[in-house]
């Protein structure tokens, strides 16, 4: 059930794609920044475009951490599951194969079609938990997604920032931003907040 085991880079994948613009204006402005290690100062009040390091924001924002946590266990749990009902089920089979010999003809037919659906149930039980367990992600996904791109609209109303990129190692089509423009330690501490506030 690999395809079921939650991968951080679905995710990871999911919050890149994250750009919010605080205003209607400018909504095909496209920035040609990428992250430069450099220490400048803070950013200044009025810049019109920020980002955030999407990498660390997954990494420190509490709410996904716990997601995380939540849906490897889901995972774990249907692949146990679906482990002990395979095991069962080899287990009969192997008894069946040991006994067939002995069995007449109308028996051996029967419990040969009896194990033939087995089979089928168990196959379509496997398809069904894994998809199940891919709409629950997806959804979940979704979640994560609106969390951080309804906070950043707020965010960047409040700051008067125009857009706020997200940035990747690897996966961005930021090639340079000035490290000054990295909203990320301000934006983690909001989410967390609000993430703590929604659990009380």
């Amino acid at each position: 059930m690999n395809r079921t085991s939650f991968k951080l880079s679905t995710l990871a994948t999911a919050v890149a794609l994250v750009s919010v613009m605080a205003s209607c204006q400018n909504k095909d402005e496209k920035a040609t920044t990428t992250v430069a290690k450099t220490d400048s100062p803070a950013v200044k009040s009025g810049e019109p475009i920020v980002y955030v390091n999407s990498d660390s924001l997954l990494t420190k924002y509490e709410y996904f951490k716990d997601l995380k946590v939540k849906l490897d266990e889901k995972s774990k749990a249907a692949q146990t599951d679906l482990a002990a009902k395979q095991q069962a089920f080899q287990r009969e089979v192997a008894q069946y194969q040991q006994t067939q010999n002995t069995l007449p003809a109308d028996q051996r037919a029967t419990t040969e079609q009896r194990l033939a659906r087995k089979q089928q149930e168990l196959q379509a039980y496997q398809q069904n938990a894994g998809a199940a367990l891919q709409n629950e992600q997806a959804t979940e996904q979704e979640k994560l997604y609106n969390k951080i791109a309804d906070y950043l609209k707020i965010y960047a109303k409040d700051k008067g920032y125009k857009m706020v990129l997200t940035y990747q190692k690897g996966n961005s089509a930021i090639l340079f931003a000035d490290a000054s423009l990295d909203v990320t330690s301000e934006v983690i501490v909001g989410l967390n907040d609000g993430y703590k506030a929604d659990k009380k």
